[in-house]
């Protein structure tokens, strides 16, 4: 089985002071670094997911500015793969799966941002593709939503998320059991 890492929109504008700030950002780009360390160490395939938002009204992730670059915790280096996209599924109108099927990838280690939305859209589209998930739960963040003008707290979003992913599409793991294993 071949196997590479996902590193799904961790951009400088999900961070503090940016145009969308999630909840636990810092510490999961932490995590997200220790993972990546893994791959490079050896010698893996590993992914770099950007968004950009071009959509009228957009107000993170704008093209050219400070806000839309990879975080310096998950900077790509030289021969990594970085993939554009303009939607939560980094699969709709990229090049991710003809890439992957060009590695002959068949399991997919992701981490990113945000749990609720662009993870858990890659996750399922993935899953979809029939590639094996795994996803490092502490290496994603997610934000407070609202629904019927009640909040959901951050954390009540990721971990529903992920416990929803871990039901059928993906075998979610912390950090740490990760490198472990």
């Amino acid at each position: 089985m071949s196997k590479a890492l996902i590193i799904i929109d961790i951009q400088n504008d999900y961070f503090e002071n940016g145009a969308m700030e999630l909840v636990g950002s810092l510490p999961a780009s932490e995590n997200a670094k220790l993972v990546l360390s893994k791959f490079r160490n050896e010698n893996l395939p590993i992914v770099h997911i950007q968004h950009l938002a071009v959509a009228p009204g957009s107000v993170f992730f704008l093209p050219e500015t400070k806000g839309q670059e990879i975080h310096e915790n998950v900077k790509p280096e030289d021969g990594e793969k970085v993939i554009t996209k303009y939607y939560p599924n980094s699969f709709r109108d990229t090049d991710l799966l003809d890439y992957l099927k060009s590695k002959s990838i068949t399991e997919l280690v992701v981490v990113g941002m945000m749990t609720h939305m662009c993870v858990d859209a890659t996750v399922r589209a993935a899953k979809d593709f029939e590639f094996e998930c795994t996803v490092i739960g502490d290496a994603c963040a997610s934000r407070n939503l609202e629904i019927n003008g009640k909040t959901v707290k951050a954390e009540d979003a990721h971990n529903a998320f992920l416990s929803a992913l871990a039901f059928f599409y993906a075998d979610v793991k912390n950090t740490q059991d990760f490198l472990n294993s």
